[in-house]
């Protein structure tokens, strides 16, 4: 029988790279460690400087544009703390993202937060009841992306990745879940990656509540009905009350007449200096709830999960009407004759009331 040489297989040796360190702290290269290694300037004005690091950068080339950037001040002592790094951390590495780095900062302290994926932060809120318009115009105003690059973004529907969404919706009007935001700051750069995080949470959040409920409500219009009990609540104890008119209407086959729907079909806002004229009310929309029956075809805003809640489990009530008081309440009627009544009776006051001021 013929005897098959066995061969070893060669490893890497950090023997040389010991030595190395050895060297630096014995003699005057540690000298030079420290130096290098020190901030490079500890003046207080110095500003931070955002910097990004491309997925499948390597630790060299990310030290040689922090140097050129004037944040550190040696890439070969970069590439020192790098190979320790490595010898400390075998899984670890450089994370791609956006950091905020400075030249008040030690070398080790801007490794440390690039390679742990310290990346900057950005925080944002969307209030409930909030529209994909407002959305837009609120990233715009955060310097994100323009606001209609928002808006054409929320109209391509992410199907493959939320296959819960309804089928055939014209937008995602709704499903943007209202809440407060901290996203990595290169992900405010990206429409989608904003929809995505708003989707997420709406499935997080707000979906299972929808899952679990005995209700007829298709997903589309539990949606839609609980953006219209958003508009129109201002009081928190009245949101189920109003939840409870609006359902007693669609059983008994009664048009919402919900003055926010008007609003959302003709992209107006009424005040209480200026509402809604009649011609308004009159114009025919797909949103007019004034003229059209059952639901409008899709939500009118983004519901907050009290919205959401009420809608599923909305008060049983023989009222039919409510009107708004101008102070965040209404009165709520059981017929037309007694809801005109108390329409008259609130204008009057709220004249009266402007006469003398």
């Amino acid at each position: 029988m013929t005897k098959t040489k066995k061969t070893k297989t060669k490893r890497k040796s950090s023997f040389p790279f010991l030595l190395l360190l050895t060297a630096l702290v014995g003699g005057g290269g540690w000298i030079w460690w420290q130096k290098s290694i020190a901030p490079v300037t500890a003046s207080e004005q110095t500003e931070d400087l955002v910097f990004t690091v491309e997925s499948g950068m390597a630790g060299q080339q990310i030290g040689e544009q922090l140097a050129a950037k004037g944040v550190i001040s040696s890439p070969n002592a970069w590439k020192v703390w790098t190979k320790w790094q490595q010898l400390q951390d075998k899984n670890g590495g450089f994370k791609a993202g956006t950091y905020q780095v400075s030249a008040k900062e030690s070398l080790p302290t801007v490794a440390n937060k690039i390679w742990q994926g310290q990346t900057t932060k950005t925080k944002f809120t969307i209030p409930e009841g909030w529209s994909i318009k407002q959305m837009a115009t609120h990233f715009e105003s955060l310097g994100f992306f323009p606001a209609d690059e928002f808006i054409k973004a929320t109209e391509t529907i992410p199907y493959e990745t939320f296959s819960w969404l309804p089928q055939d919706i014209p937008h995602l009007e709704g499903f943007l879940y209202p809440d407060t935001y901290t996203i990595s700051s290169e992900l405010s750069q990206s429409p989608q990656r904003i929809i995505g995080a708003m989707l997420s949470n709406f499935e997080r959040v707000a979906l299972p509540f929808y899952k679990k409920a005995n209700t007829d409500y298709s997903l589309l219009e539990w949606v839609s009905l609980a953006s219209i009990v958003e508009k129109e609540s201002v009081v928190a104890a009245e949101r189920t009350l109003i939840a409870g008119v609006f359902t007693s209407r669609l059983e008994q086959g009664i048009r919402l007449e919900s003055d926010p729907t008007v609003e959302y079909g003709l992209g107006i806002r009424q005040t209480a200096d200026k509402p809604l004229t009649f011609a308004q009310v009159g114009m025919p929309n797909p949103y007019n709830t004034y003229r059209n029956f059952g639901l409008p075809p899709t939500a009118i805003a983004a519901p907050g999960i009290a919205s959401l809640k009420a809608t599923l489990n909305p008060d049983q009530t023989d009222y039919l009407f409510f009107v708004a008081r101008y102070d965040g309440t209404h009165v709520f009627s059981k017929t037309l004759s007694e809801h005109e009544a108390a329409t008259r009776k609130i204008r009057r006051e709220r004249n009266a009331r402007n006469s003398q001021s």
